[in-house]
């Protein structure tokens, strides 16, 4: 062989050594980077889902500041259960009925006859005791604001309504009364059932007619201020 071809196979033998050489270092190389990039994504990953907790229990926390809002009332003709319901749909509240264990007819309610239910518990206040079917909110302790709703019996709430306030403890809470009424004001019915009541912090209530428009519901609710 010439030394022309000796050489020739030298220079071959040292590229393909460099070549390895290149091609190990550079697969070491990505596989570094591959491995940190890895890294980079993984923290990432860890960071979002440690914000999402956080988020979680920020809301959770201000949930609870927040508190709950509660409706309760009684409806002897479905004027107070309709406009019950428009408040507690605006201030996402939950809802209580007062149902009394013998409800009441629409003779019962005839005020007109001195002989029906109402007149004669009217008449006789030891009439008034009105049973209910419970008197029992679950999760009672929960709620920090608890409006009651009730029909304006003789310038006063439905006495139904008394046997419940009467039963429930309402201390920290604050209590917000409202009635439906063809023609009677709200009158003293919110300071007396205050009277019955085992504490509360009492507000000044809100008389609605038989048939509020839902804008003057919307409006009342508004001014709450419980949303924020």
């Amino acid at each position: 062989m010439s030394r022309q071809g000796i050489i020739a196979i030298v220079i071959v033998v040292i590229l393909v050594i460099i070549a390895a050489v290149l091609y190990f270092t550079l697969g070491n190389n990505n596989s570094s980077l591959e491995n940190e990039n890895q890294t980079i994504n993984n923290s990432e990953e860890e960071n979002v889902a440690e914000t999402a907790n956080n988020q979680a229990e920020e809301n959770v926390v201000a949930e609870e500041n927040n508190g709950k809002v509660l409706v309760v009332y009684f409806s002897a003709q479905n004027h107070t259960e309709a406009v019950a319901q428009r408040i507690a749909e605006n201030l996402g509240a939950d809802v209580f009925e007062i149902t009394p264990v013998e409800e009441y007819t629409s003779d019962d309610l005839d005020w007109t006859d001195s002989n029906s239910r109402v007149s004669r518990e009217h008449d006789d206040e030891s009439l008034r005791n009105v049973e209910l079917e419970t008197t029992t909110v679950e999760n009672w302790d929960s709620y920090d604001t608890v409006l009651i709703g009730y029909p304006i019996w003789w310038g006063i709430a439905a006495w139904p309504v008394d046997t419940f306030v009467k039963a429930n403890d309402f201390n920290g809470k604050t209590v917000i009364p409202f009635c439906t009424s063809s023609s009677s004001g709200l009158g003293e019915s919110g300071e007396l059932l205050q009277e019955e009541a085992n504490g509360g912090n009492w507000q000044e209530g809100q008389r609605f007619r038989s048939n509020p428009s839902d804008s003057d519901i919307d409006e009342w609710t508004q001014s709450l201020n419980l949303n924020n």
